[in-house]
């Protein structure tokens, strides 16, 4: 499960590396690139992601997996055949389709292997996926497009995951569902309607798909950018800036995540209480470095604060899907997954690409800034953190 969140975060992530070599070939401006590799995707991926996860609230898990990673990594590779404009962004729909029925059945098969008390520590593993997948995506992405173009970097990282789908359809079984879980919570019918309504009445189970949702606004919208805000302010090539950020993804983030596996597996953190006060404070805390990113103009400093931002975005993501997996019924698990995806990823892959092309574009237009009028736009975005932070402390009350 883990390797196959990696690849769905690597064949999303390339994009955000290669954005400046793709807008110049095809003569775009920050809100159209923005519009080609965010909403594109998003437009699918959150319309589509909903109904799968009904059906994998259903259905057999195993096989609706195997089909999107099958079926996300094709249309990843025919990106890199595409030779215009309107063929990428079609490519680029098909890949959202593919997404869509990743992550939502592969959180509930875990849910289903381990017990509630392991559910927090089990979904951070599972959560190094994106620390994996966002070094694929950078490094080996940023380094093939530098010696072969950008094309060749999307078949690189989309051709494999056609052989992890065949692997994930002939050796992974799909688990008995809610068998780790009460007898009683087993009676819950499962609908959409039904979803919403036992989250709207659980207000904790609210405010950690707000605080969840946001937090990807602030922290994946500002990584979206990162590549070409390297790129722009320090005169990088898109393979320097993968190389930079790479390895922040793969070991600082690692270690991040790492650190909140260890946390959730401390007898502390039965405790939901202990560990919605722990996420608000960290997030408020590197919120911080966020800000001052954008301040300095020193590339030694800038790679000192993007060591201490980098591994932050990763420190939420394992604990609130496992609380979120313990906050609601086993027939719910995979609906409320897609419901914190739709969420997050309208915040990150629609809101965030799009509001920081569209300021950067009007910076450049309207103050004569230049390239640095993607570091302002950015610098606008940088203090939702504090607003994640909020809902945290929310849901901990």
């Amino acid at each position: 499960m883990t390797l196959v969140y990696a690849l769905n975060i690597a064949d999303r992530f390339s994009i955000s590396t290669l954005i400046e070599p793709i807008r110049i070939e095809l003569q775009l401006t920050d809100s159209g690139i923005a519009f080609l590799t965010g909403v594109a995707l998003a437009l699918f991926y959150v319309t589509i992601g909903i109904p799968i996860a009904l059906l994998a609230d259903k259905a057999n898990r195993r096989n609706i997996l195997a089909i999107a990673l099958a079926l996300w990594s094709a249309m990843t590779a025919v990106c890199g055949l595409a030779q215009n404009y309107w063929q990428l962004l079609l490519a680029r729909f098909g890949v959202g389709i593919g997404e869509a029925g990743g992550t939502p059945p592969a959180t509930s098969i875990l849910a289903d292997k381990f017990p509630a008390s392991k559910r927090p520590m089990a979904l951070t593993i599972f959560a190094l996926g994106a620390c994996l997948g966002a070094w694929l995506g950078s490094s080996v992405a940023g380094g093939v497009a530098d010696t072969g173009g950008w094309r060749a970097a999307f078949l690189a990282l989309g051709i494999p995951g056609l052989v992890v789908a065949l692997i994930v359809w002939l050796t992974v079984r799909e688990p008995q569902r809610g068998q780790l879980d009460e007898a009683t919570e087993k009676t819950v019918p499962t609908t959409l309607l039904a979803t919403l309504a036992f989250i709207w009445q659980h207000k904790i189970a609210l405010h950690l798909l707000l605080g969840g949702s946001v937090a990807t606004l602030w922290s994946w919208g500002l990584m979206w950018w990162m590549p070409t805000f390297l790129v722009r302010s320090y005169h990088m090539t898109v393979g320097q800036a993968g190389e930079l950020l790479g390895p922040m993804h793969l070991f600082a983030g690692t270690a991040g995540t790492l650190l909140a596996s260890w946390l959730m597996s401390r007898p502390a953190a039965t405790s939901p209480q202990h560990i919605t006060r722990l996420l608000a404070w960290v997030t408020a805390l590197t919120t911080v470095p966020s800000l001052l990113l954008f301040v300095v103009h020193s590339e030694q400093l800038t790679r000192l604060l993007l060591w201490i931002f980098v591994p932050s975005v990763y420190f939420y993501i394992g604990p609130i899907l496992g609380l979120l997996q313990n906050a609601v019924p086993p027939q719910m698990r995979a609906t409320t997954c897609a419901l914190l995806l739709f969420g997050a990823n309208i915040c990150n892959l629609v809101i965030a690409p799009q509001l920081i092309g569209w300021l950067s574009d009007w910076f450049s237009s309207g103050f004569q800034t230049g390239p640095e009028s993607l570091r302002w736009a950015m610098l606008v975005l940088a203090p939702t953190g504090f607003w994640a932070a909020w809902h945290l402390a929310v849901a901990r009350r």
